[in-house]
């Protein structure tokens, strides 16, 4: 399964990742908030050293973050002093019990044929027009980076197609040019869509 050196990745070097200079995606994250009522419960998929989830408490957000990373998760509860419950993306198993889901950075380690049950586990998991933000690195293939990570690469035409058939409203995909941990320069997509 690609996910074991994914997870290796995270749980071996989880202080390095939580700690490296990180830029906050301050202008998706706000936008995300916007498009929901102040204090609204929103669950964080893949929360990593937990700085966008300070962001979000700070705003005064009931934020529940989560990671698939016993260590990371460690990480994140070190900087928000709360904890961060251990899960993996396929184990959500919430019902109309929030109303954003923030996913940035996370779901691209999603196997391509596990994507539709995510997707469909993280609808379930929204109220009725909850909103989703989540980001992948582009591409047209699955693959790993140096690193061993395994990623889904995909499209935004392939991703709208998956989205659209999974019921979900007011899709938006955006691209912008970035980079990522390994320091390579990386195109990335950012989607937002309802329930």
């Amino acid at each position: 399964m690609p996910l074991n050196r994914t997870s290796a990745f995270y749980e071996g070097n989880a202080e390095t990742y939580a700690k490296r200079a990180r830029s906050l995606p301050k202008q998706q994250l706000d936008a995300f908030l916007a498009g929901l009522v102040p204090g609204a419960a929103i669950l964080e998929l893949g929360c990593g050293g937990g700085q966008d989830s300070a962001y979000m408490l700070a705003q005064d957000f009931d934020v529940t973050p989560t990671d698939g990373s016993t260590e990371l998760a460690r990480q994140a509860e070190a900087l928000i002093g709360r904890p961060v419950r251990v899960m993996l993306f396929k184990e959500l198993d919430a019902d109309s019990a929030f109303d954003g889901v923030w996913a940035h950075a996370s779901l691209l380690h999603v196997p391509r044929l596990e994507l539709p049950d995510v997707f469909a586990r993280i609808r379930r998991a929204l109220r009725p027009s909850g909103l989703l933000h989540a980001s992948f690195k582009a591409g047209d293939a699955e693959g790993h980076d140096g690193f061993g990570r395994y990623y889904n690469y995909p499209s935004a035409e392939w991703l709208s197609e998956l989205l659209t058939k999974g019921g979900w409203r007011n899709i938006a995909i955006s691209e912008y040019d970035g980079g990522g941990y390994d320091g390579k320069p990386t195109r990335w997509l950012t989607v937002s869509a309802q329930r």
